[in-house]
């Protein structure tokens, strides 16, 4: 999972709010937001521009395997670094992108060229810029707003930003990930969902979260394989509980034997039922 930390917002106009609204309802997404300049280098941080990730990828893995290391004394093989990376960098970008379409229905426009990667921390800078949204947005009007007549076509947005966001990132990651680029996309299905479901979660609205996730990826949703597919598995009290696998494996496993995650295709039913219902600490 990412780690727990906030984004910091600055003031930025109109998506600025939006963020702020998401950032308190997520304390898992370890991002900030960033001037038209970029993100500037601090004491233990360094920035890596997303915009050519093929030209960073080597250092990113390698970091990423450094923190794992310190953080779970495990060593990873390089093709588990880099799935732990891609995975925690598909689903913050996913969730920046779906976040404010879920609490506003504005679908900002983020190209790889808007984003960086603190490659000591892991966290993302994301630099906004024009967005999507309704006829009755009250920010309809202002600079970089780009008004779609409907739900649909919205959803068809978004789709497309995380698609063409994604596009070379994958690319870059491919080799090292040792994986086709249909296991790839899955990924995204996966983390998009995923964030969508873990909003809905911390606004206690869980069934409208997999609602909007389902309505987005309902399957043939091309260049997306598969669907949300939630389903339903009965409690042992009677109370169902909504779960859903994963098209692919992160290979958290890898990491944490003993921990897999609870959507992972190596996770059953039974076994998903007696973490669901663990009291909570």
């Amino acid at each position: 999972m990412p780690d727990t930390r906030s984004i910091r917002p600055g003031a930025v106009d109109p998506l600025g709010g939006t963020y702020r609204r998401l950032a308190a309802r997520c304390p898992s997404l370890q991002a900030e937001l960033t001037t038209t300049h970029g993100p500037a280098d601090a004491p233990g941080r360094h920035w890596v521009p997303m915009a050519e990730p093929a030209l960073h990828r080597d250092r990113l893995i390698a970091d990423e395997a450094t923190r794992i290391l310190a953080g779970h004394d495990c060593s990873p093989r390089e093709h588990v670094a880099a799935s732990r990376l891609l995975h925690h960098y598909l689903w913050s970008v996913c969730l920046l992108v779906s976040g404010p379409w879920y609490l506003e229905r504005r679908v900002p426009r983020i190209r790889p060229e808007d984003v960086w990667i603190d490659s000591v921390g892991g966290g993302l800078a994301l630099r906004p810029g024009g967005f999507a949204c309704l006829p009755d947005d009250p920010a309809a009007g202002l600079p970089g707003a780009r008004v779609l007549a409907g739900e649909d076509e919205l959803r068809a947005e978004l789709r497309a930003v995380v698609a063409d966001h994604v596009g070379p990132v994958l690319a870059a990651f491919q080799g090292p990930m040792k994986r086709g680029p249909r296991a790839l996309r899955g990924m995204v299905t996966d983390d998009l969902v995923s964030g969508i479901w873990y909003l809905g979660r911390m606004l206690g609205e869980e069934e409208a979260a997999v609602a909007a996730a389902t309505a987005l990826l309902p399957g043939d949703t091309p260049p997306f394989p598969g669907a949300a597919a939630f389903r339903t598995l009965p409690g042992t009290d009677g109370r169902p509980h909504l779960t859903r696998t994963r098209l692919g494996c992160c290979l958290y496993y890898a990491v944490r034997p003993a921990e897999s995650c609870l959507t992972c295709p190596r996770t059953g039913d039974a076994e998903r039922v007696r973490r669901l219902e663990l009291p909570v600490p």
